[in-house]
């Protein structure tokens, strides 16, 4: 309550911040650092910072209020420094921060760095520099730093899947663990307890002023002051009230943690750890050393697993033993790799040779998260019911603990069946729409774990997420339409373990960045720019280019939201014995005016550009499809898709299909009978994938 009562204070006090009453308009303003700035998913920088004054409307203002800063630029900012810059401040719905402020212009830097933050800043550079290459070298900083800037997207999707996202943030639970280790790793070291508490706590200590003291940092190290609590008493149950009075104290301190998904992990954790590990040693049958050095993850894995579930939307039988495999190599990376990074402002050759020797458990625990990866994981429908299902499994399981191994057979059947009998897309199909947000991206089944791919969306995740979920592996054909960033963003999620063979592409290379970065991805595989008129037969699928034309058309009017870009998509004809399929990418009305007469009624209409109201009806009729699959994100910016095109297709008597509520579509055919099987719109609560 009075963790509550502070934080209704404390965001009263954000809210009624005089900055909030200069909002939407430009103002100067001059801030102090307080994070390190972060690229995100959309290219921009941003961090958190304390504002100092603003001048509007002729007037200056003092303050200490929380911002956050975002800028298109990046600028190497280290904490404390002071900068100014011409921003708009908006209204923010982060609760930390009174506002967000988008700077117009340049940062201009006011003082210089601390030796102290030059030298911290230094260290993690170091580290982060001589980590090397590879997802090995992206793990060993997220593991002994928390930074995760050298991660790729489709590394952290391996690592949801696999239950071990865990490992790569110095923060919530993977705190507790390390803190665990280290003071295992000490008694190697030291002999005297006491001198090994206090020995974890300096090293933990200097940790924390390395991996930055953030809010989720800070509440881990006094969860991580609770165990090493716990280590000086007799009894577990005489850290308890610690626990409580460390959780009071974070709550009270920082009343938005209380909202916070990590402190609950933190908490959890912990209790694992002080409650069920010495359990779990007991009755280890293994040496005592490894059954100390195994029984603390277990513990800590236990105990988080429902939260852990609902956030990562992941359930994998795989995880435990993908846990229990990875456990012993997470020390040697966090207390090797804390020392490489003190020494490498000084001694950088010594922490390339530490880090040589990291390497090899930070590369085992990479291939075990690739390796567990592959196994088919149960796709959690929301957060809330991957929470309630873990915790409904571990309650009976404790409450019927003579029973426990009956309970979980049971359990295990009735979530296997389940999941088996709720899968994407269940069996055979022929043609499956994506779901990849606001962007393209279809698939035609080749058999054999082959398909024809027609453009990826913008995300590697969602469209290797895709892929793994229909089982293709390899792609003979690879269609990008056209090279907007929403239909070749996700290429390298596509190429991630896949082989694609050719490559169709458009003859208008617009925009230049998103083409040359297409382009150089796809090296060393056939690339064919390809136009109207050209016919190929892979497999059973006869495909047949209707545009673009041999050369960029011009058009003299251009209605609709695009360009001669949209208007250089490639639109092919897809047809098999079963069914047929006209696509077009982003084409609009007055290039879709120009293939009325060239197309025939097809059984599906992959409508174009996510079926904006740009639409030539002609078209429509001229195709007279069963079925019109439109791929667009939920709500959308753009408004797509527009009420008017999709009256329009249902006067026509066509059944639309819409990724935004449908989710992914899979289709079988026979005969130009076409059966729709939809990822969303019916009670699919897990399902495998």
């Amino acid at each position: 309550m009075v963790g509550a009562a502070a934080m209704s204070m404390r965001q009263a006090s954000l809210e009624s911040s005089v900055i909030n009453q200069y909002l939407n308009q430009e103002i100067e303003v001059v801030a102090q650092v307080k994070t390190d700035p972060s690229k995100s998913s959309s290219g921009n920088y941003s961090f958190t910072a304390r504002l100092l004054t603003f001048k509007a409307d002729g007037k200056s203002f003092s303050v200490r209020t929380p911002i956050r800063v975002v800028t298109k630029k990046g600028i190497e900012l280290l904490p404390g420094q002071k900068i100014s810059a011409v921003v708009t401040a908006i209204k923010s719905k982060e609760a930390r921060v009174a506002a967000l402020v988008i700077v117009n212009g340049e940062i201009s830097v006011l003082t210089k760095p601390t030796g102290w933050a030059l030298a911290l800043g230094a260290i993690r550079e170091g580290l982060r520099t001589n980590s090397g290459d590879g997802d090995a070298g992206a793990l060993i900083p997220g593991m002994v730093l928390g930074d995760t800037s050298k991660q790729t997207p489709e590394f952290k999707e391996v690592m949801k899947r696999s239950g071990l996202t865990h490992l790569v943030a110095v923060s919530g639970a993977n705190f507790a663990i390390v803190s665990t280790f280290v003071l295992w790793c000490m008694q190697f070291l030291i002999r005297k307890k006491s001198m090994r508490v206090l020995a974890t706590a300096v090293a933990l200590m200097c940790f924390i002023a390395l991996v930055r003291p953030s809010p989720s940092v800070l509440r881990a190290a006094a969860m991580a002051a609770v165990l090493l609590t716990a280590q000086l008493g007799k009894r577990a149950s005489d850290s308890l009230p610690a626990l409580g009075f460390a959780i009071c104290a974070v709550v009270l301190g920082d009343p938005w943690q209380a909202r916070d998904a990590g402190f609950a992990l933190s908490v959890l954790a912990t209790a694992g750890l002080l409650l069920l590990a010495p359990r779990i040693e007991e009755k280890l049958p293994t040496h005592q050393k490894l059954a100390g050095a195994l029984a603390p993850p277990i513990a800590a894995m236990v105990f988080c697993a429902p939260i852990l579930v609902s956030l990562s939307g992941y359930l994998s039988p795989m995880s435990v033993i993908a846990n229990l495999i990875a456990a012993p190599a997470v020390a040697p990376i966090t207390v090797l790799g804390f020392i490489a990074a003190l020494i490498s402002p000084i001694a950088p050759w010594l922490t390339q040779a530490i880090i040589f020797v990291i390497r090899f458990p930070a590369g085992f625990i990479t291939w075990v998260a690739h390796w567990v990866a592959d196994f088919p994981v149960l796709t959690i429908h929301n957060g809330l019911i991957g929470f309630a299902l873990v915790a409904t499994i571990l309650l009976l399981i404790t409450l019927f603990k003579k029973s426990w191994k009956q309970i979980t057979a049971v359990l295990l059947v009735i979530v296997l069946s389940l999941g088996w009998i709720q899968r994407w897309p269940a069996g055979d199909w022929e043609l499956a729409q994506c779901d990849i947000g606001q962007g393209d991206s279809l698939v035609i089944n080749l058999g054999n774990d082959r398909a024809i791919v027609i453009d990826v969306g913008p995300d590697p995740t969602s469209i290797d997420k895709c892929l793994r979920d229909l089982g293709v592996k390899q792609i003979p054909l690879l269609i990008l339409s056209h090279f907007h960033a929403d239909h070749v963003g996700g290429l390298s999620g596509l190429l991630d373990g896949r082989k694609v063979q050719q490559v169709w592409i458009t003859n208008n290379l617009e925009p230049t960045i998103e083409s040359s970065m297409a382009l150089i991805a796809l090296s060393g595989t056939e690339i064919v720019t390809v136009q109207k008129g050209l016919i190929a037969n892979i497999a059973h699928v006869k495909l047949e280019v209707l545009w673009p034309e041999s050369t960029v058309r011009s058009f003299e009017e251009l209605p609709g939201e695009g360009s001669q870009i949209n208007n250089s998509s490639i639109a092919v004809v897809a047809s098999t014995v079963d069914w047929s399929l006209f696509s077009a990418g982003d084409l609009e009305p007055p290039a879709q005016h120009e293939l009325i007469k060239s197309v025939r009624p097809v059984d599906i209409y992959k409508v174009s550009h996510h079926g904006s109201k740009y639409q030539d009806e002609g078209l429509m009729r001229a195709l007279s499809a069963q079925v019109a699959l439109i791929s667009v994100g939920a709500k959308n910016p753009y408004g797509h898709p527009a009420a008017e095109s999709i009256d329009s297709l249902t006067r026509l008597g066509t059944q639309v299909l819409r990724t935004d509520r449908d989710g992914a579509v899979a289709i079988t055919a026979s005969l130009h009978h076409l059966r729709v099987r939809k990822s969303r719109g019916r009670v699919r609560l897990f399902y495998w994938s």
